[in-house]
């Protein structure tokens, strides 16, 4: 531990390991599958990177995001860590260099996105590589009951058999049986159980979980964001509410920024930047803000839209108060909220002929016929596609997720595509220009030596590239390129990401199409239930919110949070808490000759009945007491 603790001063600065840090680490420094529960902000990156610098050979760290990788790997280097990322924005020359790096032992932690591990070149450079660990940030990832389910996941525990190695598998958001499935799915042929688990508590002690059932959402955002100081993050469920929301705050005085995946990485990257640097207070965004963002002083998350599950409900509001000051997480929720989360799981899991209809109109969109189209790739634009035969964008974009998992295609809905440049000015002409900028000329010039071929057809480019060669940063570059095709100089196309289809199999009659319940039935039932979950957080009004969410995530809590509005409402009216702990001991006092007693014996403590049915549903909630066929008994 010595050494691990000399790593974390010299390198970080601090003196000793947070939470359950040093015990993951020396889990996974002894060789042990380990797996790592810890909440947004306790410290993860720690527990791979500190034994990645103390072991030898290289640790590859698989990560979903792009931005992710890059930020952490700029990080690293600044401490002078050899780090590297391998993703779609490098080029083949540059990735095949950071692959040689990892083999000749150049790089000490590599990151690597999931649908990298199974392309062939990356998989024959694996077996020349030493590698000390694997380490699976987002881990529940891997799991079809977690809410975040990725296909690309299953992938990792196929390397396992060209490198024998330790795995770390790291995640914020986990259920029990996320949990059990995560070690199933990473787990070694011989030994599924091999993991130790380490659990840091889910418990936010300073942050405020807050309901509030509010019929204009808008007029209570401004009072809450004029009432709590600091910077902010606000959830909604479309791109285009990203935009609305934003505008209606800037007309009232508060600075604003929206984000969504739609919009091009120049942009997003330069929005972030804005906010995360108090240029900006609030950002209002999609999930696709999300992880990776390591900004600690966040004060108020809020919720327009509810979200479909816990698990992100409880991601993204851990996203305030990292730096442990006092901070709120925010849901604003009434009857329409039911009602459109109820709709979702018909938008989630449409019918099955209507998944088949989807199946049958795409392979019309591309003129496939039948016993054909095996391996054949389509760029996917899905207006186009629901204009043609008349569908909804939502429940189009299911029935193709469906499609996918059932394994007759590969749905891809960020398959990015990086920029291009052709030069429409001939080269001769091209030096006789005297209306170019300086910035311009080193645009210019950085091109025409980093690539070939642009005068006759387009090119690939990396504008990160060549903002490292001209000393400009990314956005600057961005804003040249897109002057110098104005002035038709160069005609430029940004990166962008295109949805794609791959057929893989030859298309099918559409009756025959099959959907095993593993794929549909059963995936559906779990989705209700969390639908299920998130109403009745929303609505129950009588058990901490704290309690709440860790009994979810398979943590029982015996303490109230006393910051939460449901604590509030009990501390402040009549019904104190006090009051409520008397009745809950009159309760367990009827019920300790551990037979079954009747609700009408249990009213027979004089009480307020509102105040006794909360104690009842205190003591249930806590499994303190059972309830069978209309009786009650104690645990």
């Amino acid at each position: 531990m010595n050494n691990y603790l000399s790593i974390l001063k010299k390198y970080w600065g601090y003196d000793s390991f947070r939470g359950i840090q040093s015990e993951i680490i020396e889990s996974i420094g002894a060789g042990h599958d380990t797996l790592g529960l810890m909440p947004t902000g306790g410290g993860k990156s720690i527990t791979f990177q500190v034994p990645a610098l103390a072991m030898d050979g290289i640790c590859i760290v698989i990560t979903p995001l792009i931005a992710l990788m890059k930020d952490q790997v700029a990080h690293l280097r600044k401490l002078h860590i050899r780090a590297a990322a391998i993703h779609s924005g490098l080029t083949h020359e540059q990735t095949m260099a950071v692959l040689d790096n990892c083999v000749y032992g150049g790089v000490k932690i590599l990151y690597i996105s999931p649908e990298r591990l199974s392309s062939e070149l990356f998989q024959v450079k694996l077996k020349h590589m030493n590698v000390s660990f694997v380490t699976v940030d987002e881990a529940h990832c891997i799991s079809q009951w977690g809410y975040d389910f990725r296909p690309s996941y299953l992938e990792i525990a196929k390397i396992r058999h060209i490198v024998n190695v330790p795995i770390l598998a790291l995640t914020a958001t986990a259920t029990p049986k996320v949990i059990d499935d995560i070690q199933e799915k990473l787990g070694t042929v011989d030994n599924k159980d091999s993991f130790n688990v380490f659990r840091m508590s889910f418990e936010r002690k300073n942050l405020a979980y807050i309901v509030r059932n509010v019929a204009d959402k808008y007029d209570y955002l401004l009072n809450l964001l004029n009432s709590v100081e600091g910077c902010a993050i606000i959830y909604v469920r479309s791109r285009q509410r990203t935009k609305e929301i934003a505008d209606f705050l800037i007309k009232n005085n508060i600075s604003a920024l929206s984000y969504h995946a739609g919009l091009e990485n120049m942009i997003r990257d330069q929005r972030q930047r804005e906010w995360h640097d108090n240029r900006v207070r609030v950002m209002v965004a999609t999930n696709a803000f999300g992880m990776g963002i390591d900004k600690p002083d966040v004060r108020l998350v809020i919720h327009i839209d509810c979200p479909d599950s816990l698990e992100a409900y409880f991601q993204e509001a851990g996203r305030a108060g990292r730096d442990g000051k006092r901070s709120y997480a925010v849901l604003l929720f009434n009857g329409n909220d039911t009602t459109k989360l109820l709709r979702r799981v018909a938008d989630t899991f449409p019918e099955k002929d209507y998944i088949r209809k989807v199946y049958e109109h795409l392979a019309y969109f591309y003129q496939i016929a039948l016993g054909s189209g095996y391996n054949t790739y389509h760029e996917f634009g899905i207006d186009k596609f629901c204009h043609t035969f008349k569908h909804f964008p939502l429940q189009v974009d299911s029935a193709l997720t469906i499609l996918a998992r059932a394994g007759y295609i590969e749905y891809g809905e960020e398959r990015e595509n990086r920029a291009r440049v052709r030069f429409i000015t001939g080269r001769d002409d091209l030096y006789l220009l005297n209306s170019l900028n300086y910035n311009e000329n080193k645009v210019i010039t950085s091109l025409l030596r980093s690539y070939s071929g642009l005068f006759t057809d387009y090119g690939y480019i990396d504008e990160s590239f060549i903002a490292q060669q001209t000393e400009l940063s990314p956005q600057d570059v961005y804003q040249v390129l897109k002057g110098l095709d104005s002035k038709h100089i160069i005609s430029f196309i940004p990166q962008r990401k295109t949805p794609y289809i791959r057929y893989t199999r030859s298309r099918e009659e559409m009756s025959r199409l099959v959907f095993p319940p593993e794929i549909y039935s059963e995936r559906k039932k779990q989705y209700e239930e969390r639908v299920k979950e998130v109403i009745e957080y929303a609505t129950n009004n009588s058990i901490c919110r704290s309690r709440q969410l860790l009994k979810y995530f398979g943590e029982k809590s015996s303490h109230d949070c006393h910051q939460c509005d449901v604590c509030q409402a009990l501390e402040s009216g009549d019904s104190g808490k006090e009051e409520i702990k008397s009745i809950k001991g009159k309760i367990l006092n009827i019920l300790s000759d551990d037979k079954f007693h009747s609700a009408e014996e249990i009213k027979k403590i004089k009480v307020p009945f509102e105040l006794l049915d909360r104690a009842l549903e205190d003591l249930l909630y806590e499994e303190d007491i059972y309830l069978k066929d209309g009786l009650f008994i104690k645990a």
